[in-house]
């Protein structure tokens, strides 16, 4: 049951980055080449998201993962490392 909680907690702020500019599930999906249902069913903490969705959202939104899974309250990405040469 606690677990269930977290994860629903987590997902809690995936939806309010996503209201917060004014997107529809259908836009997010669109965006994420995926359907709305699976999308919802994410947000609602129905199906586990896979990691690449997950990155991909942190990149829409301009935030860390750690702060969509609520590892911090800090929104700032980390800095990408350069490529060696």
């Amino acid at each position: 049951m606690q677990r269930s909680q977290d994860i629903m907690k987590q997902y809690k702020r995936i939806r309010e980055l996503r209201e917060d500019r004014d997107l529809t599930q259908a836009k997010m999906a669109h965006t994420l080449n995926i359907t709305q249902r699976t999308y919802s069913r994410y947000e609602n903490a129905d199906s586990m998201m896979p990691l690449d969705i997950l990155v991909k959202l942190a990149d829409f939104h301009d935030v860390s993962t750690d702060y969509l899974l609520e590892r911090t309250d800090i929104k700032k990405r980390y800095p990408r490392e350069k490529e060696h040469e």
